[in-house]
């Protein structure tokens, strides 16, 4: 790679990293396995680096490969005993509820299937557009819809089951994600 291109990967990448990192998160719900496939799907973007048109396709392809991780990192066997294993820490009282909603729907999201929890979270979280989701999960525009349309009508489902408190209106979900 020549100089000129590793600074514009490292500008690139300290711009990416946090968004990366937490559309990882949202989607396995661990810090440190979302930081794992953030650095991850970077070492992928490196690796692409001159192959990639850097106008129009870096963030789709940064975005593919995160969500690649992730998927890969759950099929790992070893990684679903731990998680079978883990006892979840219970979070103090929050007065104001922002962190308890904000948990509700992480939480949620951690029970959407995976193509669900990942057209739901690029399209809102991310905000791709529904072509652009297409492009980074390697799916047809009508599975995206029908896949998001799924996630968010589960996640209502759970967000407004009794027990789990009072759920943040479907507006202000992305609010609740941040």
């Amino acid at each position: 790679m020549r100089r000129r291109s590793e600074a514009d990967f490292t500008e690139f990448a300290a711009a990416a990293l946090r968004r990366l990192r937490r559309t990882a998160y949202l989607m396995c719900g661990d810090w440190h396995r979302a930081e794992d496939a953030a650095q991850d799907a970077l070492v992928r973007v490196y690796r692409a680096w001159d192959r990639l048109d850097h106008h129009a396709g870096l963030n789709t392809y940064a975005h593919r490969a995160v969500v690649s991780v992730v998927l890969d990192q759950a099929k790992r066997p070893w990684r679903r005993e731990f998680l079978d294993d883990e006892v979840p820490d219970q979070p103090l009282p929050d007065p104001a509820r922002t962190v308890d909603d904000r948990l509700l729907v992480i939480e949620a999201l951690a029970r959407l299937a995976p193509r669900q929890r990942a057209c739901v979270v690029l399209r809102h979280y991310a905000d791709l557009s529904i072509e652009e989701t297409a492009q980074v999960l390697g799916i047809g525009t009508g599975a995206v819809k029908s896949q998001t349309s799924r996630g968010l009508a589960a996640l209502r489902e759970q967000l407004h089951r009794p027990g789990t408190g009072t759920a943040a209106p479907a507006d202000h979900k992305k609010e609740v994600l941040l």
